[in-house]
């Protein structure tokens, strides 16, 4: 089980170069859709105007080093190539400048209000592209060597099981969590129709390389201790004896075992039922022992 989170890939934020003052919001709730050019705002700030009188003075007086270092004051400050290219054609200096959506997205972030100050580098907008997110998952420690990069896997959402998305594996993060003893893992799924939502739960398998020839048992046959694993071989004539092994892969309902079992061993497949806290397992067990 996994939950659906942003690609912080896809988010960008939209933030002042210079202080100003927010005269217009054309985007005024965060969850907005909004496409890349859409206009968000116009500010008035000072810096600006007296950047743009520069510019265009420059203009009218052919002067072609001062029209550079002026273009590029105004650049630096978050004026637009598009805007810049309407000032030398019109020259005519605008109190207000607009501030123009950078991608396709939806309105994750919005800290400010019309008529409210704001200083450089204040975030104005966050803008998330939602048509591929991450799903992040908890894989358990023993499966953890299972997992590499790259490889494929398929989501489902419990409200929607006939759909399944396809996507891979994109990064495995570093440490396991103690308390869980778990590894996170990351996919990554295209989300075109964005019917993918953030902090959605989802069902996923990852798909490993297959193996040949290998020895496997039914899963429900595993007895997990949480200090290792055990299966139960029956001897004939009503004798047992809890065997320790070695497991690897997992499918649906086999799991490999590396060690401690051989071919043609009769194991227990109904050995759970009688099972129902770690204290009785080990007391199950001592007694086939003794």
């Amino acid at each position: 089980v996994g939950y659906i989170s942003e690609n912080e890939k896809n988010i960008r934020a939209v933030t002042m170069r210079t202080d100003g003052w927010i005269e217009r919001l054309v985007v005024k709730s965060v969850g907005d859709r909004v496409k890349e050019g859409d206009l968000l705002a116009e500010l008035y700030s000072p810096k600006l105007v007296n950047a743009q009188e520069e510019f265009v003075q420059s203009l009218r007086l052919g002067n072609e080093s001062l029209m550079s270092a002026s273009a590029e004051r105004l650049l630096v400050l978050g004026v637009s190539q598009r805007q810049l290219d309407e000032l030398q054609e019109l020259r005519e200096v605008k109190n207000n400048v607009a501030i123009y959506a950078p991608q396709n997205g939806i309105i994750s972030e919005l800290s400010k209000r019309e008529g409210m100050q704001i200083s450089s580098s204040q975030t104005l907008f966050s803008i998330v592209d939602l048509s591929s997110v991450w799903l992040i998952v908890d894989v358990f420690e023993r499966q953890a060597e299972w997992v590499k990069v790259g490889q494929k896997a398929k989501a489902s959402l419990p409200f929607m099981p006939s759909t399944t998305w396809k996507g891979k594996v994109e990064y495995i993060y570093p440490s396991i969590d103690p308390k869980t003893r778990t590894l996170k893992v990351r996919l990554r799924f295209d989300n075109p129709d964005q019917r993918l939502k953030p902090n959605m739960y989802a069902d996923v398998r990852i798909l490993v390389s297959s193996k040949k020839k290998v020895l496997v048992i039914p899963r429900e046959a595993v007895i997990r201790t949480g200090e290792e694993t055990r299966v139960i071989i029956a001897l004939g004539e009503g004798k047992f004896i809890p065997m320790p092994i070695q497991t690897g892969i997992e499918t649906n309902d086999l799991t490999e075992v590396l060690s401690g079992l051989q071919e043609g061993d009769e194991v227990v497949v109904s050995s759970q039922f009688m099972i129902d806290s770690e204290a009785s397992i080990k007391a199950a067990l001592l007694k086939m022992t003794n």
